[in-house]
C-alpha cells in the first residue's frame, strides 16, 4: 500500500509573507523607475536652461560689442560732419544780421547823424561774432574806434590804440586833441602826431562809404612801435 500521508497545506503566515516580499520588491523597482525618471527630467531641463543662458550671453556680448565698436565710430563721424553743419547754419544767416559784410566791414552801433557835426570826436565799441571750433559767441566786443563826423557829413574812423606801444588813446576836449597818457603821445584831430613821441600817425580805419545813416568800419589792428602802418 502506498503510504498516503496527507500534505499539510500552506499556512496563511507563509503566504503572506511571500506576497509582502514580492509586493516590496516591485515598490522598490517602480521607485527606482521613477527616481530614474526624475534624474532624467532634471537632467533635461538643466541641459535646457544651461543652453538658454549660453544663447543669451552670446547674444549679451555681441550687443555689447557692437555697442562699444559703434561709439568711436559715431564719435569721429560726429567730429568730421560738425565743420559742414555749421557751415550750412552759417550759410544760412544773413550777413546783415550779424553786422558784417563780405569785405569785413562792421556794422556799428551808432548813427550818421547822432555824431556832433562840429567833429568832437565819439568813442564806440566794436562787437563782432567770434567762431571757434565748436562754439559761436555772437555780439563779442572786439575793441573802439574814435568816430569824427565833419561839417560835409563825412565820417573818419580811427584806431584807439596808440601806435607807441599800445595803450589806449583818449580825447582831451580841453586841449582838443588826443591824448596817450602812458608815454604822453599827443595827436591832432585829423590823427596826426603832435609829437616825436609816437613812430607815427594814429591808425586810421576805412568807413564804408554810401550806407545812409548806417556807419560800416573796416575794423583792424596794426603793429605798434614801427612807423609803416603793418596790418596783424
Amino acid at each position: 500500500m502506498l503510504d498516503e500521508s496527507p500534505q499539510s497545506p500552506e499556512t496563511p503566515e507563509s503566504v503572506s509573507l511571500e506576497d509582502a516580499v514580492e509586493v516590496r520588491e516591485c515598490d522598490t523597482e517602480a521607485s527606482v523607475a521613477d527616481a530614474d525618471a526624475v534624474d532624467a527630467s532634471e537632467e533635461s531641463v538643466s541641459k535646457s536652461e544651461t543652453a538658454r543662458r549660453a544663447f543669451l550671453t552670446q547674444v549679451l556680448a555681441g550687443t555689447i560689442g557692437v555697442v562699444v565698436g559703434l561709439v568711436p565710430v559715431l564719435s569721429g563721424l560726429i567730429f568730421f560732419l560738425d565743420p559742414l553743419i555749421r557751415g550750412e547754419r552759417q550759410s544760412g544767416d544773413s550777413r546783415d544780421a550779424v553786422g558784417k559784410d563780405a569785405e569785413g566791414y562792421i556794422k556799428l552801433p551808432v548813427t550818421r547823424s547822432l555824431l556832433p557835426s562840429d567833429g568832437t570826436p565819439q568813442q564806440v565799441t566794436v562787437e563782432d561774432d567770434l567762431v571757434d571750433a565748436w562754439n559761436k559767441f555772437p555780439g563779442v566786443p572786439i575793441g573802439s574806434v574814435w568816430l569824427l563826423r565833419s561839417e560835409s557829413d563825412e565820417v573818419s574812423a580811427f584806431s584807439t590804440v596808440c601806435p607807441h606801444l599800445g595803450c589806449a588813446v583818449e580825447f582831451r576836449g580841453a586841449q582838443s586833441d588826443f591824448y596817450c597818457p602812458c608815454h604822453l603821445s599827443t595827436f591832432r584831430l585829423d590823427g596826426s602826431k603832435d609829437n616825436p613821441i609816437p613812430p607815427r600817425d594814429m591808425d586810421s580805419l576805412r568807413v564804408k562809404p554810401d550806407t545812409g545813416e548806417e556807419i560800416w568800419v573796416q575794423f583792424k589792428s596794426f603793429r605798434g612801435g614801427i612807423s609803416e602802418k603793418v596790418e596783424i
